[in-house]
């Protein structure tokens, strides 16, 4: 296809460009669409982005629904046949004002005034719509051939918060239907797959606008899973001698500031709150705590490593616009911990750390990950922490150990902690982008800040060094993984509830209560459905909405011959077993984490 730069020269467009300068003509193609309708529309920002497009608009008092959607996209679906073509000019800085000015575009306006004062100023228009842009774009409105309106949000001017709200209208484009018939498929699996809709349908989960964005709350049976998910891995780290403690929730601002979060970090945190003439915040992360109970009494060189774990609950102020679910928050909970150790022991304790992560990723069946080593970009002079001869130590020595482990990872720049490089390891789930979801950091930066100390066998006071662990990483974004990599679809020992006694009919009851307290009294998750229903109805209940692993059967003939009937939600095969059998089939599922 052929495409149109802002110098005016007509090309055949690069391969790796093709999606993106679809997707940018449709986000212009769509404007125009939105303009014809809403005569009064403003628009700020309109890029490809990596899955499609979108456009910050100001519709003033308009208030878009999804159900006009399909109006907007048939507007688009007209001009594309309107074959109209995309003229690019440039223009001086103030006539590319004034322009902006007699046009009402506010927003473009503005942008122009961020700009340096020698850009460069191009415009791109097709029929009567006139865009700011540096393109380049598809040479006629017809070469659009497959798009798609997907949804609408909100996104603040310039991601600032004190802006106004504007709507963004998102949507997506490709080369042809049947690459936009595959990806729609996608999403739909997604849909299935996202964790909002199965915590809700499953009561694992619930959120409320008068008590927060971003602070949900879990359901018993949600808090159930969330016990098991934090028994398991407390368990693995006594096991390995780590040593847990309880800390508040708050911090004093001195305290951050002494560890440098509070320079680094502060636009991500809660506003201070004073009281008493001092300045407490909530805290985003558990270092500062644990670096001040190591302070709490002498140490010898005898006595690290100290392994100290916590199950810590955090909060992060993240805009409005990047909350999903259990996902991103603003209140989470990290399964964390640090490692206070000797120089000599960082290989011996990353390697264990290593070993940890990957046995729990056996334990959960994670397969598709991989491992990143993510550094400092010495050019930013804001980021990171200022030391140059700290940070060349602490990335060759983590490179070094990892190397020596013969894990093999990749090196991205600009990742690390404000404080150390990092050991990332990204998992890749059923939909989505990657994200970081159990990491290693090593850390020369906090242990001085606070003037850690240790004795060393020759009777020197030495540094110690810390390594910050997340396993689990927060248990929140943890089990949105496992939520939507199984459906909600658990093992028996994970699942909220492990059996379900289903009587067949009035008769059955007795027999269904006595069978569900004999399971109860064995500390098994079971219930009782005592409803007024046919009993297809409650199976397939059970199956498709409790996605309870055992449905057990009562009806006559149970009762009569004094056992019970099992159906498997995996096979969908039903068995007769006795309680007795039953349950000891149950206990080892349960205690091997079948």
């Amino acid at each position: 296809m052929k495409i149109i730069y802002n110098d005016g020269h007509v090309a055949e467009c690069p391969e790796e460009l093709e999606l993106e300068v679809l997707r940018h003509s449709a986000a212009h193609i769509m404007a125009q669409a939105v303009k014809r309708l809403y005569p009064g529309a403003h628009f700020a920002y309109g890029p490809a982005t990596e899955k499609g497009f979108h456009y910050d608009i100001d519709l003033g008092d308009v208030k878009l629904s999804d159900e006009d959607l399909p109006a907007i996209e048939k507007e688009m679906q007209k001009i594309v046949k309107e074959n109209l073509p995309f003229k690019v000019y440039p223009l001086p800085r103030d006539e590319a004002i004034k322009l902006m000015q007699e046009r009402g575009e506010v927003y473009k306006v503005e942008h122009i005034a961020d700009l340096a004062p020698d850009a460069q100023i191009t415009f791109y228009q097709q029929g009567e719509y006139i865009d700011m842009c540096v393109g380049p774009h598809l040479c006629y409105t017809k070469a659009l051939k497959a798009f798609k309106l997907m949804s609408l949000s909100g996104a603040y001017w310039k991601n600032d918060q004190k802006n106004k709200m504007l709507t963004r209208l998102n949507g997506t484009a490709f080369r042809n239907q049947e690459e936009l018939a595959a990806y729609l498929k996608e999403v739909e699996e997604a849909k299935a797959r996202d964790h909002r809709r199965i915590g809700k349908d499953m009561q694992l989960f619930m959120s409320d606008d008068l008590v927060g964005k971003g602070l949900p709350m879990f359901l018993p049976k949600g808090y159930t899973l969330w016990q098991e998910l934090e028994n398991y891995i407390r368990d693995k780290e006594r096991y390995l001698g780590y040593q847990h403690v309880l800390t508040p929730c708050v911090g004093t601002v001195d305290l951050y500031k002494t560890s440098g979060h509070w320079e680094h970090y502060k636009d991500n945190m809660f506003p201070a709150m004073e009281v008493e003439g001092e300045a407490f915040v909530l805290r985003p992360m558990n270092c500062p705590h644990h670096m001040r109970i190591y302070a709490n009494r002498p140490h010898s060189y005898r006595d690290l490593p100290i392994r100290i774990g916590e199950i810590a609950h955090d909060f992060h102020f993240e805009a409005s616009g990047t909350l999903k679910g259990i996902e991103r928050g603003r209140h989470f909970c990290q399964n964390d911990a640090h490692l206070f150790v000797t120089p000599e022991q960082i290989k011996d304790e990353v390697s264990a750390v290593c070993d940890l992560i990957f046995s729990t990723y056996k334990d959960f069946n994670i397969t598709d990950y991989r491992c990143v080593l993510s550094l400092r970009d010495p050019e930013d002079k804001v980021k990171y922490h200022q030391d140059d001869e700290m940070w060349n130590k602490a990335e060759s020595a983590l490179r070094e150990v990892l190397t020596e482990l013969g894990i093999h990872f990749t090196e991205e720049i600009g990742e690390a902690a404000f404080y150390g490089p990092k050991l990332d390891v990204n998992v890749k789930p059923a939909v989505g982008a990657e994200y970081t979801l159990s990491t290693c950091q090593l850390d020369f930066c906090l242990p001085a800040k606070f003037d850690l100390k240790y004795i060393d066998k020759d009777g020197v006071e030495k540094t110690p060094v810390v390594l910050h662990r997340a396993i689990l990483g927060s248990l929140d974004r943890f089990m949105a993984y496992l939520i939507e990599e199984t459906k909600g679809i658990f093992p028996v020992w994970l699942a909220p509830v492990q059996v379900k006694v289903l009587p067949v009919s009035d008769k059955s009851m007795d027999y269904a209560r006595k069978v569900y307290e004999y399971f109860r009294d064995r500390r098994f998750r079971v219930e009782l459905d005592d409803r007024n229903e046919k009993i297809g109805y409650k199976i397939r209940y059970a199956r498709q909405e409790d996605k309870v692993p055992y449905m057990i059967i009562i009806g006559e003939k149970e009762i009569a011959e004094g056992n019970i009937s099992v159906r498997d939600r995996e096979t969908d095969q039903t068995n007769v077993y006795s309680l007795e059998d039953f349950a000891a089939k149950l206990s080892e599922e349960i205690q091997e984490r079948k």
